[in-house]
């Protein structure tokens, strides 16, 4: 999809990325048995942080978000939502793509948690996350920095 944008995230654009989030998660957390519709909603009304999130627009809405939040060894890959209806046509892997590029222009290493079991995992893969831990829920992975060549 070549029509997207990216912009900063503000206070009124948390309802709809929380209902996107609860509609995205909504598959993998009931298969983990962990899927309550008001649970999934508030936990991103609870860890909003406008400054380093942004909203992703395609066909003239918002279809989705991503944060990446600085910690003192790397950026924390948070959030990263898309809308079933635009999934699979490329918007993911650009996001990510620029969110590297902007991580290995720091030396930074990127971490993320996804789900047990969630197809997400493929794209973090794809990009050069690895996994370096796990528990019954989450499986933490990590992509070091890669040099400018």
């Amino acid at each position: 999809m070549e029509n997207w944008t990216i912009r900063p995230a503000v206070a009124a654009d948390v309802e709809l990325v929380a209902e996107i989030r609860a509609v995205v998660m909504r598959p993998d957390l009931e298969r983990l048995g962990r899927y309550d519709p008001h649970r999934v909603r508030q936990r991103f009304r609870d860890g909003f942080e406008s400054g380093h999130t942004a909203v992703i627009e395609a066909e003239g809405r918002l279809v989705g978000c991503v944060a990446l939040r600085p910690a003192a060894d790397a950026y924390w890959l948070e959030h990263f939502y898309l809308d079933p209806d635009v999934q699979g046509r490329g918007i993911g892997s650009a996001v990510l793509d620029a969110l590297l590029r902007r991580a290995d222009a720091e030396g930074r290493a990127v971490r993320l948690n996804v789900l047990q079991g969630s197809q997400a995992r493929r794209l973090y893969e794809r990009h050069g996350f690895t996994q370096e831990s796990e528990d019954p829920v989450d499986v933490f992975m990590i992509r070091r920095s890669t040099p400018a060549s």
